[in-house]
């Protein structure tokens, strides 16, 4: 099989495409042809050695969404061959997705939803659980709540506007005034122009603030939470004087470390057949053009995801 990997950090032209032995399921693993691998920010920040090494150093193989098809698998009942899944398997230890083939605990798949493609769906995994672990799990969501998501128009805002709407929220979401169309399109009921208004004037009383953007927003954000409101980050989640500065406030705050939990990507099968979540593909690369996506994923404010296709 061929697979992409480098050998050593750098930018996107360290990314080589090589030929490798196919991997073994383990117990309770399914060996997957994939058809489709989602490619996420965190991604090109390992490639370049700017971020803590989850993988250590080169050389590794980058990656965690995929979706595909079964081939085989060992000691697990969940799959057959030819079944069609998705997921973000082994985050955040290698999952080694940037492959023509991927072996993965079965546990960390779910069945592919008829009504999305294999493009659609290994964009799908990483943005959806951080949103969904965020929102549910973390935050509580219920009918009623004001939830502020910065980033509305990134690969998590734009699903968590619209897990945010299936929970009853009432929705507000910071993004440029040229996604505001694409945001508002996704559920949001009230967007803010972040390039020309502070959101600090714009709303008050927020119950919950879904921050995927980091730096001083995080910080920003506590002057329009409600008492007792509740912070949720992605992005600054080691941040304990940040923590203990809400804390002090009579906040919460919490950090997201997104893993890939089966019920949760259960529920957002479900959202997904209910019609009530959809995932916006900005571009996708044939798997020989992995360095032309990650100069896209380097350049940043991208609308939803990249994808790469086998």
């Amino acid at each position: 099989m061929r697979v992409i990997t480098q050998q050593a950090f750098g930018g996107p032209e360290v990314l080589t495409i090589v030929d490798a032995p196919e991997p073994q399921p383990l117990p309770t693993e399914v060996l997957v042809r994939v058809k489709a691998i989602g490619l996420n920010p965190l991604e090109a920040l390992l490639r370049a050695g700017e971020f803590p090494p989850l993988l250590g150093r080169p050389p590794f193989i980058l990656g965690w969404d995929i979706s595909g098809v079964v081939e085989e698998g060992s000691l697990t009942y969940r799959f057959r061959p030819g079944d069609e899944v998705f997921g973000m398997p082994l985050f955040p230890r290698a999952g080694n997705a940037y492959a023509e083939v991927v072996s993965a605990p079965a546990l960390h798949l779910a069945r592919k939803p008829a009504s999305l493609s294999h493009v659609e769906a290994a964009a799908l995994p990483v943005v959806g659980l951080t949103a969904w672990q965020g929102l549910v799990d973390l935050a509580g969501v219920t009918e009623g709540d004001r939830v502020l998501i910065h980033g509305g128009g990134g690969g998590v805002g734009h699903v968590a506007i619209q897990i945010a709407k299936a929970l009853g929220a009432h929705v507000i979401a910071t993004a440029s005034g040229g996604k505001r169309k694409f945001v508002e399109e996704f559920g949001a009921d009230e967007v803010i122009d972040y390039t020309a208004v502070d959101f600090t004037e714009a709303v008050r009383d927020i119950d919950v603030v879904l921050d995927t953007i980091g730096g001083d927003t995080v910080e920003r954000s506590l002057d329009v939470l409600r008492p007792g409101g509740h912070l949720v980050t992605a992005v600054a989640e080691g941040d304990s004087a940040l923590a203990a500065k809400y804390t002090a406030a009579g906040m919460r705050f919490s950090g997201i470390a997104v893993d890939p939990d089966p019920v949760a990507l259960r529920g957002l099968v479900e959202l997904v057949e209910q019609g009530r979540l959809r995932i916006h593909v900005q571009e996708t690369f044939p798997f020989e053009r992995v360095a032309d996506a990650h100069r896209l994923l380097d350049g940043g404010h991208l609308q939803g995801k990249l994808v790469l296709t086998i």
